[in-house]
This record gives C-alpha cells, sequence and structure tokens, in this order.
C-alpha cells in the first residue's frame, strides 16, 4: 500500500530558491516547493512528495492568501504558457533575486573570494525584448479547465507554445509580449491560412502532418526573418503557402523554409531553403553590421546584449598590443565586437555554420585582425594551437549552460593569460570552473546581468586577473 502523502494545512512561503523554486521552512527542515506561480509571502497549502534527510519537496494544493508583493500578470496566457514565469513577481524583486542567485552560487556554494559585486544590470525593456521566437503546429491543442467545463465543441489543432511537459500539447496564443511587431500579426496569419487551406497541422505522437513549425526573427535594424518548418516534399503546397504570406507581409526581409520529416523539431542538420529576400537579416551595433543566419546564434535580448558585450569589454581592458582568445564564439559577435581594441583576435567554436558566419561579420564590417576555427575546443586548445596563433594575452569565454570542459579549464591554467573575462548563463557551473581558475587567478569583479525578464535565468560576467 503506497504511504499517505504528508499535508501541511498552512504554512508561509519564505523566499526564492534557484531555477525559480520558492522555499518554506517546517520543523527545522527546508521545503523545495516546485509549484509554478508562487511568491515570498503567499500563505499555502502543500503536499509534501519527497522527503530527505535535510529538505523535502512539495507542490501547493491551494493558495489560501496571496503575498502583498504579488502584482497582476499582464498576458493571459500566465500560469499555462511555460515562459515568462514570474510576471506576478515585481521587476525590482526579480532583480534582487537573480542577483542574489548568482551571490549564492558564486559565495556561499562555490566559497569563492571576489573582489568586487557589481549590482545587476536590469533590462531596460521588460516586455518585447526578444528577437527570436518559435511557435509550433499540433493537432493536439491544450484546453483549460475552464474551456473542458464550457464547450464540447472542441478544435483540436492550435499554433503556439508547447505546454511544459508535455511534448505532444500545444497552447494556442492570442497574444505574445515577447516579440515586437510584426510577430503577432506573423503568427495569426499562419494560423489562420492553415486552418483555411485544409493541410493537416502535425501530429506529434505518429509525426505526420504538413504544418509543423514557424521561427521568427527581428532585428533593430528593421530586417524581419521568417522560417517556416513542413513536413511534407511538397514544393506545390509550400509555394502556395509562403506566396501568399509575401503578398501579405511583402517587407519581410527573409523568408525561407526547411522540410523536415524527422522525428524532432532540430533544425541544425537540415539544409535550409531560401524562399524570398536574402537568407540572413542584420543587426547592428556600435557601428557594426552582424548578419544572422537560419541556423546563426544571436542573443535574444539585442538591446541587452550590447551592455553585456560593453561589460565584457571593459572588464577584458584590451590594448593594442594584445592577442585575444574568443572561445565559444559563436557568430564571433564578442569577437568583432572587441576587435580594434586588439592586435588579433582568435575566435573557436564547435559549430562550422557559425563560424562561417563570424567570417563574414569581419568581412562586411572590414575587419582584418579576426581568425576564426570550427571544432570542439578541447581538441582544438592544445599546444600546437598555442605555438601557430600565439599566447593569448586576454581571454574571453562564453560557454554553454553545462560549462567548460575540464580539459578547457586545465588548459587556461596551462595558458596563463593575464586576464580571462569569464561570461556564463549559469551560475552554478561557472562558480565550478572558478573554483579551479582561482589556482591561480584573482577574481577581481562579478557583474550579473538580466537578459530575460520575468523569467530566473540570469547573465554573469566574471573578471579574472593572473596573481602575482
Amino acid at each position: 500500500m503506497a504511504r499517505k502523502k504528508k499535508i501541511i494545512e498552512q504554512i508561509e512561503v519564505l523566499d526564492f530558491a534557484a531555477e525559480g523554486k520558492c522555499i518554506a521552512k517546517h520543523e527545522g527542515q527546508v521545503i523545495f516547493i516546485t509549484t509554478p506561480n508562487i511568491a515570498p509571502g503567499d500563505l499555502v497549502k502543500l503536499q509534501i512528495n519527497r522527503k530527505r534527510k535535510n529538505f523535502s519537496e512539495a507542490i501547493v494544493l491551494e493558495r489560501l492568501q496571496d503575498s502583498p508583493d504579488r502584482i497582476e500578470p499582464f498576458c493571459s496566457h500566465f500560469g499555462i504558457c511555460g515562459g515568462c514565469k514570474w510576471q506576478h513577481i515585481p521587476y525590482d524583486m526579480q532583480l534582487k533575486q537573480k542577483e542574489q542567485q548568482v551571490r549564492d552560487q558564486l559565495l556561499r556554494l562555490g566559497k569563492l573570494e571576489i573582489g568586487e559585486f557589481h549590482s545587476i544590470l536590469p533590462s531596460e525593456k521588460t516586455q518585447f525584448y526578444r528577437n527570436k521566437l518559435e511557435f509550433t503546429f499540433s493537432n493536439s491543442r491544450w484546453f483549460t479547465r475552464e474551456e473542458i467545463n464550457d464547450n464540447n465543441d472542441f478544435d483540436k489543432d492550435a499554433l503556439g507554445f508547447h505546454v511544459p511537459k508535455r511534448f505532444d500539447k500545444v497552447l494556442p496564443i492570442d497574444t505574445c509580449y515577447l516579440q515586437e511587431d510584426p510577430s503577432n500579426a506573423i503568427r495569426r496569419f499562419f494560423d489562420t491560412y492553415a486552418r483555411q487551406s485544409g493541410e493537416p497541422f502535425y501530429d506529434h505522437v505518429k509525426h505526420e502532418g504538413f504544418f509543423r513549425n514557424i521561427m521568427i526573427r527581428t532585428a533593430s535594424t528593421g530586417d524581419t526573418m521568417v522560417v517556416v518548418q513542413f513536413a511534407k516534399d511538397d514544393i506545390g503546397l509550400i509555394e502556395r503557402c509562403l506566396g501568399d504570406f509575401i503578398k501579405a507581409f511583402p517587407d519581410i526581409t527573409s523568408v525561407n523554409y526547411f522540410i523536415n520529416q524527422k522525428r524532432n523539431d532540430s533544425y541544425q542538420d537540415l539544409e535550409p531553403h531560401n524562399y524570398s529576400g536574402q537568407p540572413y537579416i542584420e543587426e547592428e551595433m556600435e557601428g557594426l553590421r552582424f548578419r544572422i543566419g537560419v541556423k546563426s546564434f544571436y542573443q535574444t535580448n539585442s538591446d541587452q546584449a550590447f551592455e553585456l558585450y560593453k561589460k565584457t569589454r571593459e572588464f577584458a581592458e584590451i590594448s593594442s598590443e594584445d592577442v585575444v582568445y574568443d572561445l565559444y564564439t559563436g557568430t564571433g559577435t564578442i569577437a568583432n565586437f572587441v576587435a580594434k581594441k586588439a592586435k588579433r583576435v582568435v575566435g573557436v567554436e564547435y559549430v562550422e555554420d557559425a563560424i562561417k558566419d563570424a567570417k563574414i561579420n569581419s568581412e562586411v564590417n572590414g575587419i582584418d585582425n579576426t581568425s576564426f576555427y570550427a571544432g570542439n575546443m578541447r581538441d582544438i586548445l592544445n599546444d600546437e594551437f598555442i605555438a601557430r596563433e600565439g599566447a593569448p594575452d586576454v581571454i574571453i569565454t562564453d560557454p554553454p549552460r553545462a560549462g567548460m570542459d575540464k580539459e578547457v579549464v586545465d588548459m587556461l591554467l596551462k595558458i596563463r593569460a593575464k586576464r580571462i573575462v569569464y561570461v556564463s548563463c549559469n551560475a552554478a557551473t561557472q562558480a565550478r570552473d572558478l573554483q579551479i581558475l582561482s589556482e591561480i587567478y584573482e577574481i577581481t569583479d562579478v557583474q550579473p546581468v538580466d537578459m530575460f525578464p520575468h523569467t530566473h535565468h540570469v547573465e554573469n560576467i566574471a573578471k579574472l586577473v593572473l596573481k602575482a
């Protein structure tokens, strides 16, 4: 017989925890609350689902009384859609929590010594700040409890976002507050067109259908890119769809498509087809133009990326005689952004298409002191590479969430560059790497940056200086 789960009839939520969770305390033990949309100060009824020696995990059965700090969410999809989970939290509280999250990872858990911990840089825009969104077609839409109770005639097709933890269920979106116009209008066009065409929305269980996915990219230059994934290789249907789209939106800069007949929506291994316009859009930053292709990575908050890069460049203190390595360079945005300060910049990235874009970005901006290489970082960054390219005076590293491989960290210890600027989207893995690097480096400055308002995600920049 299953053990009856413990119920706590009333308890106050005390604070936030990592990854957007909240915490309470009961009988001297910390309880991590995994239910979303909870705020410090809420009075809740809890069910303990997991109990460990030093902590428990619980879900909220009922919110008994709202926190005085709660605010009204601005989006009608809040609480169901998987994005913008902190809309019910005032922005100043979000910033405070993100800064505390970085402090906890680096100081309390990482036990690192830090010179100056700077206040978090807020995002000027807290709505319509993203330059990229992806929407999914599904023939199995998510219905709210109210919809189920109010209506027996269900339209099962949907174009929107996947519901958290349900790969097959998609929530139809009315208005999304993440991306500026014409994003919402484009999504509505394809939703209407797909329904009127008679071609099926994608079935994520049977892996069949026609309309599969839309990606919309916008830029501060006014450029807009639309990329559609079709699951059927029918050029007639595809050209009819995209032709009608261009008639409705003649100012779209770049229209592209993939034919995706795989069992997932990833497109990095697929060949893009350019239907109209250039196969890229351009972003502008401090007079530099950056080409963003269909597969290119670019920071999704353009305005805040500029602030991030400026602070990175400031921490790097690059002189005209310095050789700079930009590790995990992506499309070379940081490398090209700092190039005018340096003697040479060497960028390394494992995605070959990104390196092609990085080289193009140098070329279109007339930058001739950069070199870019594609391959696995731990394989490329070796003694032979250093001898050929020259030992770096400054290293900028911006790895993925998993952080740097230990072989890469060990190589940085061996190189002994005079400064390292470590940009991270995960303070936990950053703290792990900094612990190793602190053997020969001082961490003189830490700067959190909010790139994603209304989420728990936070970027962080750490400046390391070689010990005397």
